[in-house]
């Protein structure tokens, strides 16, 4: 396998992780610890907002590289392993379905008018 291979597998186990992490946050069947554990890494995984900014050159990507994985390995240590097998299953049937362009679209708007709000605000004090 090259290294490019390699590095999309691995890319993909962890966004697949991320989303088992997301699924196991929301089960009743995950315990207190590992589902506090599983929320925090999901929902930064998933956030837009980063520690340090992705336009940042070199540690924007850094934190992305080091937290996240770390935060998943965590969450796996927490998590009895038959219950992120089955959460790993249900995460790659979530990762077939259709992706939603007109959802992200709104999303997208949304931080937009968000901005524009922002921006409106502090053009107003100054």
């Amino acid at each position: 396998m090259t290294l490019w291979g390699r590095i999309r597998g691995w890319a993909h186990a962890l966004w697949r992780d991320a989303t088992a992490l997301w699924l196991a946050a929301r089960s009743p069947d995950t315990p207190l610890g590992a589902k506090l554990v599983a929320a925090a890494v999901a929902a930064y995984a998933f956030s837009p907002i980063d520690l340090i900014p992705d336009f940042i050159p070199v540690l924007g990507m850094v934190d992305d590289m080091l937290l996240v994985p770390l935060g998943i390995a965590l969450a796996l240590h927490l998590m009895p392993a038959e219950l992120m097998a089955r959460f790993r299953a249900e995460a790659d049937v979530v990762d077939e379905q259709p992706r939603s362009w007109i959802v992200a679209g709104g999303i997208i708007a949304l931080w937009l008018v968000g901005i524009a709000w922002l921006g409106w605000e502090l053009m107003r004090y100054q």
